[in-house]
């Protein structure tokens, strides 16, 4: 989280609208899966993976442990922030595994010393004994609170920390800017995500676009995030559409009716009207 650095690593939040495929229980769907497929076991940093090499070499992997998830500034130089990210933890919690993949390339990168057992061990990993406690998500947070509480087994709550980061930091930054923009614009204004081709990847995208939304926007231009968290979905055109007219005599249908549905009116004439009267204000 590039402005909430140095998080440091049960309740659930209501779970949003999820569609499934066709035929597929939406609660089923909802309860075992991610919104993100990369959210898994191997998404953490290999110190994680060393350390629980450490624990279960000497012993300590199952000695009770207590992790807090928390951050020592607000961002963007404010006042308070909006914790979010925590539906995602949840899911990897129900979905955390290694893999006999997994275990196949972990082979490859831990020196070829590594005890066989070990490996044994990490085919048996679940998060079936970690207890997770934590604020309700899209609560307004303060530093030095924790935000998210991690109770289990030494080994497998260091596994965790990496990913539980990386699921938090990033939404709580995204939705903490969407709040501040909701309080500039106050209550009544309609604010729309529209940043999917400038995002950090698909991923960053769907990720904006739903903790833009938690955050107070009224809607976004992103459609797999309409159909995946059930976001409004908004749009208006592209330059490319304008330009595809060259001349005002290929407009067919010129006529368009009020919102009110009480007339019509020439959208042409309206065009021409408001463009003068622009151009005396900006003084072209």
């Amino acid at each position: 989280m590039s402005e909430v650095p140095d998080a440091r690593c049960g309740s659930r939040s209501p779970l949003p609208p999820f569609f499934a495929k066709e035929g597929e229980p939406t609660d089923y769907v909802m309860a075992v899966t991610g919104s993100n497929g990369v959210v898994q076991a191997l998404l953490t940093d290999l110190y994680q993976i060393t350390m629980a090499y450490a624990y279960w070499k000497s012993g300590k992997m199952n000695e009770p442990a207590v992790f807090d998830l928390y951050f020592r500034k607000n961002p963007f130089q404010g006042e308070f922030t909006i914790f979010a990210g925590l539906e995602e933890c949840v899911k990897l919690l129900q979905t955390f595994h290694f893999s006999e993949s997994d275990v196949a390339y972990l082979k490859t990168v831990l020196p070829p010393t590594t005890d066989p057992g070990f490996f044994t061990y990490l085919r048996t990993l679940s998060a079936k004994d970690i207890t997770l406690s934590a604020i309700p998500e899209g609560d307004v947070v303060f530093p030095k609170v924790p935000l998210i509480t991690v109770m289990g087994p030494l080994a497998v709550a260091q596994l965790l920390e990496t990913p539980l980061l990386n699921l938090v930091n990033y939404a709580s930054l995204v939705a903490t800017n969407a709040a501040r923009f909701r309080l500039a614009a106050g209550p009544e204004k309609l604010l729309l995500e529209f940043g999917l081709r400038r995002a950090q990847g698909p991923d960053g995208g769907l990720s904006a676009s739903r903790y833009c939304y938690l955050g107070g926007f009224d809607g976004s231009s992103n459609v797999l995030a309409g159909k995946m968290f059930g976001i409004p979905v908004k749009g208006t055109h592209a330059h490319a559409y304008v330009t595809s007219f060259v001349s005002l005599d290929e407009i067919i249908d010129r006529m368009l009716t009020t919102s009110d549905g009480q007339r019509e009116e020439d959208f042409v004439t309206l065009c021409k009207k408001y463009s003068l009267e622009l151009a005396e204000v900006l003084g072209k």
